[in-house]
């Protein structure tokens, strides 16, 4: 069976985790959520139904490049 939606990142809650894990981390939950959001648009075939996703698409991808924005930043001064 085909797997549509990617496994979220595995994440321990108590670990210290450094700026640029963190960011990686959520990068990779905006592309999961992303995927979701893809596939909703997917699944809603009539206009209505796919506004608020196509939105949620817009903000999720507009988070997702300041956190790479971010990213790049933080490898930059290693």
């Amino acid at each position: 069976m085909l797997k549509i939606v990617p496994d979220p990142p595995l994440h321990s809650k108590t670990a210290n985790h450094s700026l640029e894990d963190l960011l990686v981390q959520t990068a990779e939950y905006l592309v999961c959520a992303l995927t979701i959001a893809q596939q909703s648009v997917l699944m809603h075939t009539k206009p209505t139904g796919q506004v608020m996703t196509l939105a949620t698409m817009h903000e999720i991808e507009s988070a997702r490049s300041l956190v790479e924005i971010a990213l790049s930043r933080v490898q930059s001064r290693h």
